[in-house]
């Protein structure tokens, strides 16, 4: 038996045979032509049926992952597109008057070393798109199908690495399991795993080439290991966590329609976090009492230039209707940083998280500000919505947010269109923050504490660095009294405080939270049903005593 370890990008155990996907890289001849116009137009026509696959992708993403995971194909259409990368395979074509396969080849290295050699996490993973799009024009070149592996039966696949347009392809009543030997847990391949709900792990080292098809396999998605041919003892040990892990998810269904209070009588708002109205399948499942945090920059994120109020005004007002009276927290803009659009033309920046992002572009750019605004405000009228703004660290941006809310209010007024009146909160997710929350909370209705920029910022470790992950510590004594601060200032001044990062779905917290008086919880939609069985468990008194003791 032998056993490599890596890094859980999906829970669960999986069971099976192996599946092994060499995709390797094409080799490609450099071959001399003299009719560079008909290569050129071979290209061409390589280049469009490669943006039609992409387009299928895209559909058949779309129907299985939701809008936002789906949006890397457009991106890789985008990529295909770029005039950039065009020019660069034509130019070497014409003046080096070689074949299509290498002057795409040559084109592919060029572009993928420049984004790998590039300072920022989010534009080095760009380096494997440029491979993923390359290889498929290819493909196509070569007349060879491009994607994921034909399987036979349900396997667990087995790969150096996986691309975004392979991943998607997998055929998942075929899928036990995916493994890889390389990759980053950011990666949008990552992103889709955790969406398809199928146990991964990543970056395990395993080394694929001397691995062979139809050994048997167990993927242990809570620890992060693969066992190859593992021995009767861990066979037995795995497949008992497995019907473990089966009956807890099947008693979790059991606390669907209950009301998440403590032992104690303390009612806590147990709600989702979404990015997209197809997310909202997945917070009825679950049974979600709530929206606490809706990411609506994935908007902004899925257009090629800035989507009208009426277009925004029809999805607030969708997912507003369609959670019938409960709450929806809206939050605004918040682009900038990792999230980049192109059409906003943002320049670049030495340090991005801590530049020109979320509620600074907003207040900057008040007439896009006021679009959501009034999109927002419309939609309040259908449902039960609140607004929350991302990145405050001033009562001067609150001050200034809420001049600009009353003018949004009093176009409409003039204009004779009706609006609701939402609950108006921000985020809590910076130390300047925290420490004048006392000060802040006169001015809002909510608090919602956004762990991951707050822990980012408050140990100054960039969230999004492999290299760092050992020191970027979520359960620091600093985040925590932060989070304890915060909540104490909001209840001393009427309102109320919830968690909408990471740290609300870390169970071995929750009882900490809810020590701490927390009133609000806004997690995954799969994790709302594990946390609110730790919830009803709590007795939060008893457990203060505990702690003291």
């Amino acid at each position: 038996m032998k056993n490599y370890q890596g890094k859980a990008v999906v829970g669960g155990i999986a069971i099976g045979k192996l599946c092994i996907y060499r995709k390797g890289e094409q080799k490609v001849k450099r071959e001399k032509i003299t009719d560079t116009d008909r290569e050129a137009k071979r290209y061409i026509e390589a280049r469009e049926e490669a943006s039609r696959q992409l387009g299928m992708l895209y559909d058949k993403a779309l129907l299985e992952v939701g809008e936002a995971n789906a949006a890397i194909f457009q991106v890789h259409q985008m990529m295909l597109n770029d005039g950039d990368y065009n020019e660069s395979v034509e130019n070497i074509i014409r003046t080096q008057s070689v074949n299509a396969e290498y002057a795409v080849a040559a084109t592919s290295d060029n572009f993928s070393q420049m984004f790998a050699a590039m300072d920022d996490d989010y534009m080095r993973e760009r380096a494997a798109d440029v491979k993923d799009i390359s290889e498929r024009v290819l493909s196509v070149l070569g007349g060879r199908k491009s994607g994921a592996p034909d399987m036979k039966e349900p396997s667990i696949i087995v790969a150096d690495d996986l691309a975004p347009s392979e991943t998607v392809q997998l055929d998942k009543d075929m899928v036990l399991s995916f493994v890889t030997a390389r990759g980053s847990v950011n990666s949008h391949t990552a992103i889709l795993a955790r969406t398809m709900g199928i146990p991964a792990l990543i970056g395990t080292g395993i080394p694929v080439e001397q691995l062979v098809d139809g050994k048997t396999a167990v993927v242990d998605g809570f620890h992060g290991v693969i066992y190859i041919d593992p021995d009767e003892e861990t066979l037995e040990k795995m497949k008992a966590l497995q019907e473990e892990d089966r009956q807890r998810k099947e008693l979790l269904q059991l606390l669907k329609n209950k009301e998440t209070v403590t032992i104690d009588g303390k009612k806590i708002m147990l709600y989702a976090n979404i990015g997209d109205i197809k997310d909202l399948a997945l917070v009825r499942q679950n049974d979600a009492g709530g929206i606490g945090l809706f990411r609506s920059e994935f908007i902004y994120l899925n257009h090629d230039r800035y989507p009208s109020e009426e277009e925004q005004f029809q999805i607030y007002k969708t997912v507003a209707e369609t959670m019938a009276g409960k709450k929806v927290i809206i939050r605004t803009l918040d682009i900038g940083a990792d999230k980049q659009c192109d059409y906003f033309e943002l320049k670049p920046e030495e340090n991005p998280a801590l530049g020109y992002r979320a509620i600074r572009i907003c207040l900057t750019r008040p007439e896009l500000f006021k679009t959501q605004l009034r999109a927002l405000f419309r939609a309040s009228g259908y449902g039960n919505l609140a607004i929350m703004y991302p990145m405050i660290t001033s009562v001067w941006e609150v001050q200034k947010i809420k001049e600009i809310v009353e003018e949004v209010k009093a176009e409409l007024s003039e204009q004779g269109i009706s609006y609701g009146q939402p609950q108006q909160g921000i985020m809590i997710e910076t130390p300047a923050a925290v420490m004048i929350s006392k000060e802040l909370a006169e001015h809002v209705d909510f608090f919602s504490i956004g762990t991951n920029d707050l822990t980012q910022y408050t140990l100054a470790i960039d969230r999004q660095n492999p290299q760092l992950d050992d020191f970027y510590n979520p359960h620091h004594p600093a985040v925590l009294k932060m989070i304890r601060m915060v909540i104490e200032n909001a209840h001393k001044a009427g309102i109320w405080a919830g968690i909408c990062g990471e740290l609300g779905a870390d169970p071995e917290l929750t009882k900490e939270f809810l020590a701490m008086g927390i009133d609000e919880l806004s997690v995954s939609p799969g994790s709302i049903l594990p946390i609110r069985k730790i919830i009803l468990e709590t007795d939060i008194e008893s457990y203060k005593q505990k702690m003291e003791s």
